[in-house]
């Protein structure tokens, strides 16, 4: 298992500064500290070995946002939660949210499959919330789900992308608050 943390920390770094395409199994290994055949008998190729990694960091940010949305009953404090799993999420060590928002390979079947799940997993956890809390149908809650997933990734990523010109606790209060505005209009029932 340290073996494949390694490889997988390894793969990440090329990864992440070179992008799939220019990232070479020779240099992954090399950066690991092992041989390419060593390599091999943990990842049988180079898609495998970023499908392991995507799979890795997609659900972590699943697991943030399921965090987040658990943490209180309150649904303005699970707001602001939410916002803040993403901006942590971009704003983690060795930027892995490349891999899962800004890959350049969102347009082959399985990483793209893998993205719309972690998307479609946000989403459906934040509208079971939506539709627990309001008279909203499944569909509209997802909807809106999908909608506030979009809007925190979004702009996360603009807000890493500016340098992180506005402080990150600053950034997410923003982003929260309008969302909170839109969200916290929708009557709650019970």
């Amino acid at each position: 298992m340290a073996r494949r943390r390694q490889l997988l920390g390894a793969a990440q770094e090329v990864f992440v500064a070179q992008g799939y395409h220019a990232a070479a199994m020779d240099e992954i290994a090399e950066r690991a500290g092992v041989s390419k055949p060593v390599l091999y008998q943990h990842f049988p190729g180079k898609l495998e070995l970023y499908l392991a990694l995507l799979d890795e960091h997609a659900e972590a940010l699943v697991t943030c946002v399921r965090t987040a949305l658990e943490s209180t009953n309150d649904n303005k404090t699970r707001v602001q939660a939410s916002m803040a799993a993403f901006y942590d999420f971009v704003a983690g060590e060795g930027e892995a949210y490349r891999l899962v928002f800004e890959s350049d390979l969102r347009n082959v079947a399985p990483v793209r499959a893998r993205v719309e799940r972690a998307n479609q997993q946000c989403a459906e956890l934040i509208a079971r919330a939506i539709a627990e809390d309001t008279d909203a149908p499944s569909e509209e809650a997802y909807l809106l789900g999908m909608g506030l997933v979009g809007m925190a990734e979004v702009s996360a990523r603009y807000w890493l992308a500016q340098h992180k010109s506005i402080p990150k606790d600053t950034a997410e209060q923003l982003i929260a608050r309008l969302a909170w505005r839109g969200i916290g209009g929708f009557p709650r029932v019970g």
